[in-house]
């Protein structure tokens, strides 16, 4: 602590600028310098040993003995201007604002509380000025101290931003910043204050400021800093640009709008000189604006027009403003323009005119329209009024003239209630009036009857069309008058038909309003014609289909294309009585003047559709006889072909032993033949041979009886059948012979079919047979060949088909014919119309079962006297053909391997096992399943082949083969049967690795076939 100041050290005290004034603990003072006299007006020994509230204004005297102890108990020195405001009081009773400091002072008499008083009036004075002139800135004034929180607002802020003064005093700032940029602006008001240069007003910064209530508005902002005693101050002046931005927009959008106008837009001064030209002057007169600016209008003036421009100029100059003046003046390229020409003085902030805006536009092309409008105007083929609004005749053509009877000069001028019928004159004009209120565009023949009155006083029946033009004389109202008294007769005509007409109809407009109605609609819905004009269609519709109607409606309009009755839709209309009753409806669309009106004929169809029931229950009657006549013949063949198959298979039996034996009896005749060559061993031989062709005949027959069973074994391949027809036809011309021509029509590009092509060759040979003996007179054979898709009716009357792609084979001739009777039956076995002995009755139902089982379809179409005709369809096929390989043909003799024979009939059996032993096998037998398989878990050697009977008693034998493999996985096996049904697939096809000898075999073919089985390579 700095030494007691002693009273004594007054040089320092009196040199000082302030009032020092030291003050006891009592408030006594006991201390003053000079300034302190001068300040409070008391002489020293005036205040010395007064108490200190001598010198406090009286409105806090009573309260600063307490605020003096106060400071007393916790003396630390105040500096000056600590943010309170104080005053003073003088001798002479005046105040004065006052700034004072505080400190204690310790003395040899005792701690002084030392006051410094400064009278601050010229501050205050100058601070009033201040915020005067802060308050009355035009601006918001926004004082941020070098925190970032406000210090100093004025009112325009409390304005501007919507806040109150001490709502915005103590915050930081970035309450006004918007918060999109509140978070940055901290950092770049630091680095404002680091460098506080003076940043005026509208440098280009795009900035924005935040209001009370969220909404932000564009800114300009102008900084500033400002030294004061409690550190720097940054002043930001803010200005709202909103209305300075809108108008600068405003301007900018007029000033495209001037250089985007199709119109030539100068301005010039009032001696004629050009001060802007605008690209719409560039196009119209061809100079640019760097040629024109600066440069007087006399360039653009013919001669003739320079008197009548001056004249114009002099009423611009007198305030008056000139519209579309039409005037002529001259192009860069020399040429004369037409141009209607508005002209309006330019007036300066004093109201005075200092120049001519003009706005030119090139009427040329408009003039020659004008002359082109006269030309149409009176080729029009309707008659052409135009009327003013007051209702006077301004326009006139010549169909007018023809069509009232009186020249242009008797109109023109006139009003034209002139035209109008007596009757209607007297409230013409006041519809002439509601028009002009709402000038909307009326076509030809907008539901109204009008007419029109000639001169001679006639009246005729019209359509008139209204529209309104804008002309330069005002609005003008042109009236198209069309003489519609033929279509009136026509329409009167057409009413007449209308009534006359057997059918109900109704004519419905766009929005479904029922719009014409005829007397048969009347009767058939049981409404009168007033009850139905007006009303929504679906009145007519029953309830279930009523919500759907309007939909169903809509779309007809969209596309209206005319739908005549009976086009297949079961429709039904309900009467006004709640019937509803079947129709037919026929719909047209017409185009009348009122918009597109889609005419209804609507035809009660109650009786027929009860006769057309009683129709078809006798045809679903009769296709019902037809059907069960078709089972019942399909179940007959069906039954059939299982005796034939089941006669095959026993007489297959028989023959296989009849013929081995026969050839083993032929062996040994044979023999003994050459070894007696005179001998009698020769005519046996004979014999033998004659009984061996028998038996070869009689396995032709069972396998004639298996096909027509569907039990023979087929080889299909993917074939055409031009091909097949190709390759037999050489043979077929031999059988039928040269009294019968054959005519093959073979379809190009025919579709493939799955088909065994030895059997089609035996259909075509059959077929080819039965029409030579139909022609033993000779006649024509043809051979035909298409391709043929079948939907479902299609295949409905042909059993067997499935709807698609079919080839078809038909075979005609021009034979005899066959009884209707007796087609019916062609396909049995064993009928025949032939007499006995010339024939088998196999031949076409070979064919009926070939075909069949070939997923096909046959049948026969014969007139007496004319011809037969089979007709046979085949499935397509989507496979792709393969080349068939012919196989090396094995030989036919044995290599010691082990054959198990399984047949329960005792004579085949030995049979089997007498060809097998003497061509080198080792023979196994066995009469059934159960004893084979006996043979085959005590046989302790190898066992190579099996060969074993289809149908067996007890076991048949696919089930045995299966068994059997079970323990002898590596055995082949070899089926032979006269009858292969149980291992065959559903086309007569062998199952994959069936393989199988066809009885009655020969010694060769069964050792072939062995051979075959044996040598095959696992694959």
């Amino acid at each position: 602590m700095a030494a007691p100041l002693e009273f004594g050290s007054t040089g320092l005290l009196e040199a000082a600028p302030d009032a020092i004034v030291a003050v006891t603990a009592d408030g006594t003072i006991a201390l003053i310098n000079a300034q302190a006299e001068r300040l409070f007006g008391y002489a020293r020994s005036e205040l010395l040993g007064q108490p200190i509230e001598l010198l406090v204004p009286e409105a806090v005297r009573a309260a600063h003995p307490g605020h003096r102890q106060r400071y007393w108990c916790d003396s630390e020195p105040r500096p000056m201007g600590a943010g309170l405001q104080l005053a003073a009081r003088r001798k002479d009773g005046s105040q004065f604002p006052a700034e004072i400091s505080l400190s204690a002072i310790d003395t040899t008499h005792g701690r002084l509380v030392a006051a410094a008083v400064r009278d601050v009036s010229d501050r205050v004075r100058a601070e009033a000025k201040f915020r005067g002139l802060l308050e009355a800135a035009p601006d918001a004034i926004v004082g941020v101290d070098a925190g970032g929180r406000i210090v100093l607002v004025n009112a325009q802020t409390e304005r501007l931003f919507g806040y109150g003064r001490d709502e915005l005093v103590g915050q930081l700032v970035e309450i006004l910043v918007p918060e999109a940029k509140r978070a940055m602006h901290p950092a770049r008001r630091t680095q404002y204050v680091s460098d506080p240069q003076p940043r005026p007003m509208g440098e280009g910064t795009e900035l924005s400021a935040r209001r009370k209530d969220g909404s932000e508005f564009p800114a300009e902002i102008s900084l500033s800093a400002i030294d004061t005693e409690h550190g720097m101050l940054i002043s930001a002046a803010i200005r709202d640009v909103t209305q300075r931005r809108a108008s600068a927009a405003a301007q900018h959008q007029l000033a495209a709008i001037v250089q985007s106008s199709h119109d030539a837009i100068m301005g010039k001064t009032l001696d004629g000189r050009i001060t802007s030209w605008n690209p719409g002057a560039e196009r119209l007169y061809g100079y640019t604006a760097q040629e024109m600016i600066g440069r007087r209008v006399d360039i653009l003036l013919l001669r003739a027009w320079r008197a009548t421009e001056a004249s114009v100029m002099r009423r611009i100059a007198g305030g008056e403003r000139v519209e579309q003046f039409q005037i002529e003046r001259r192009h860069k390229d020399g040429r004369t323009i037409t141009v209607s020409l508005s002209l309006s003085p330019i007036i300066d902030d004093t109201g005075d005119v200092v120049g001519v805006a003009s706005v030119s536009r090139d009427i040329s092309e408009r003039l020659r329209a004008e002359v082109k409008f006269q030309g149409l105007l009176e080729a029009a083929p309707d008659a052409i009024i135009g009327v003013t609004p007051d209702g006077k005749i301004a326009l006139v053509n010549a169909q007018a003239e023809r069509l009232f009877g009186y020249r242009r000069t008797e109109l023109l001028g006139q009003q034209v209630e002139i035209l109008v019928p007596h009757y209607a004159r007297g409230d013409h004009p006041s519809y002439r009036c509601g028009y002009l209120a709402d000038r909307q565009p009326r076509p030809m023949g907008a539901g109204m009857q009008l007419a029109g009155l000639r001169k001679d006083g006639s009246q005729f029946p019209a359509d008139i069309s209204l529209s309104s033009i804008k002309t330069e004389d005002g609005v003008l109202v042109s009236a198209a008058i069309r003489d519609v008294t033929d279509r009136a007769r026509a329409e009167a005509k057409f009413r007449g038909l209308l009534e006359a007409a057997p059918d109900a109809i109704v004519g419905i407009t766009q929005d479904g309003s029922i719009t014409l109605v005829n007397t048969q609609a009347e009767r058939l819905f049981g409404y009168t014609r007033a009850e139905l004009l007006g009303q929504p269609i679906e009145i007519l519709v029953p309830d279930h289909a009523r919500d759907v109607h309007p939909d169903r409606r809509t779309r007809y309009f969209a596309q209206p294309v005319p739908r005549p009755m009976g086009a297949g839709m079961a429709l039904a209309a309900r009467r006004k009585d709640g019937s509803e009753f079947p129709v037919e409806i026929s719909l047209s669309a017409l185009d009348t003047e009122d918009g597109v009106v889609v005419s209804a004929a609507i035809r009660d169809v109650t009786d027929r559709i009860e006769m057309q029931a009683a129709r078809e229950r006798l045809k679903t009657q009769a296709e019902r006889e037809r059907l069960e006549a078709q089972l019942h013949q399909s179940q007959r063949l069906e039954s059939l072909g299982q005796l034939a198959g089941g006669v095959a298979h026993d007489f297959n039996n028989l023959l296989a032993v009849m013929l081995n034996y026969t050839t083993f009896i032929a062996e040994q005749i044979t023999a003994k033949a050459q070894a007696d060559p005179d001998g009698e061993w020769h005519e046996v031989r004979n014999d033998i041979t004659q009984i061996q062709r028998a038996g070869e005949r009689a396995t032709e027959l069972t396998h004639q009886l298996l096909a027509f069973g569907r039990r023979e074994v087929v080889r299909p391949q993917v074939l055409n059948l031009n091909t097949v027809v190709g390759e037999i036809e050489p043979f077929l011309r031999r059988t039928i012979g040269e009294h019968i021509q054959l005519h093959p029509q073979l379809a190009a590009e025919l579709w493939p079919v799955l088909a065994d092509p030895g059997q089609l060759e035996q259909v075509l040979v059959n077929l080819a047979v039965n029409a030579r003996d139909a022609m033993p007179q000779g006649g024509t054979l043809s051979i035909g060949t298409t391709n043929r898709t079948l939907d479902q009716n299609a295949v409905t009357s042909r059993t067997g088909l499935n709807p698609g792609r079919h080839a078809e084979l038909w075979i005609a001739d021009t034979g005899t014919g066959i009884p209707s009777d007796v087609a019916e039956r062609v396909f049995e076995p064993f009928f025949t119309t032939k007499p006995k002995g010339e024939g088998t009755g196999l031949g076409l139902a070979t064919v009926y079962g070939i075909i069949v089982q070939a997923g096909g379809h046959a049948a026969i179409t014969s007139t007496l006297g004319a011809g037969t005709t089979i007709t046979i369809l085949l499935p397509a096929t989507d496979q792709t053909a393969t080349p068939v390989e012919t196989p090396e043909p094995p030989q036919p003799g044995g290599g010691g391997e082990t054959v198990l024979i399984v047949e329960d009939e005792e004579a085949l059996r030995e049979v089997a096992r007498r060809i097998l032993t003497r061509n080198g096998y080792h023979v196994l037998t066995a009469a059934n399943g159960p004893e084979a398989i006996k043979i085959v878990e005590h046989t302790t050697h190898d066992i190579h082949l099996l060969l074993t009977d289809v149908i067996m008693p007890r076991m048949l034998g696919k089930e045995l083969a299966s068994k059997v493999v079970e323990q002898r996985p590596t055995i082949r096996v070899l089926y032979m049967s006269g009858y292969a049904q149980p291992v065959l697939a559903s086309q007569g096809t062998l199952d994959p690795g069936v393989i199988l000898v066809e009885k009655p075999f020969s010694e060769t073919s069964l050792l072939t076939r062995i051979r075959e089985v044996l040598d095959t390579t696992d694959s």
